[in-house]
């Protein structure tokens, strides 16, 4: 249990205290691949970091599945709207291999917000980074075009291409499989 709270610390100052305080309400979990982990539409009660595996949101487009993140080791996984306003969410989080997973039931965080500070404002930081990740993404999706954000997504995460399915990654990206074939060979 130790890595996983150095885990949980990693995302902002968190005295011994505070990190002690936590470990009451964790658990870690195991999912299989193909595990739909939040659902869409759906309050969801739990917040994870992902210890090991790769996940992927997404949503629901008219005739396909529209990706949008990838979250790798030591990444937050929990429904925005859940969280924050206790309504369901518009994301599906699949786990695109067998995955290890922090969880602590949100009820409980919240327990814990009022009564710390220093874990509210670790909170905080969490969702603040999570903000600015997403304004990231949006940003890039509006002005860099395919190939750039391929490189961009190459740079970023390198193993991810060995990892997940073209499927996704061309979904994740805006094109079609065969644009991301021919933007794949001209990088090469």
């Amino acid at each position: 249990m130790v890595n996983q709270l150095q885990k949980l610390a990693a995302f902002g100052s968190l005295s011994k205290a505070a990190v002690e305080k936590i470990s009451a309400y964790v658990s870690v979990v195991n999912y299989p691949k193909g595990s739909i982990l939040i659902h869409s539409d759906k309050i969801e009660s739990n917040f994870y970091i992902l210890e090991s595996g790769i996940a992927r949101a997404y949503s629901d487009g008219e005739n396909q599945q529209i990706t949008f993140w990838f979250g790798q080791s030591g990444s937050i996984l929990f429904s925005f709207n859940s969280y924050i306003n206790n309504k369901p969410g518009y994301e599906n989080i699949e786990l695109l291999e067998d995955s290890v997973l922090i969880q602590i039931n949100t009820k409980h965080l919240f327990l814990l917000y009022n009564e710390d500070l220093e874990i509210a404002n670790w909170g905080r930081k969490i969702a603040e980074q999570e903000l600015i990740a997403t304004e990231r993404r949006l940003i890039d999706r509006s002005f860099k075009g395919a190939a750039e954000r391929y490189k961009d997504f190459l740079t970023q995460s390198p193993e991810l291409i060995k990892r997940v399915a073209l499927k996704h990654i061309s979904s994740y990206l805006g094109v079609t499989q065969v644009t991301l074939s021919r933007i794949r060979a001209a990088v090469k």
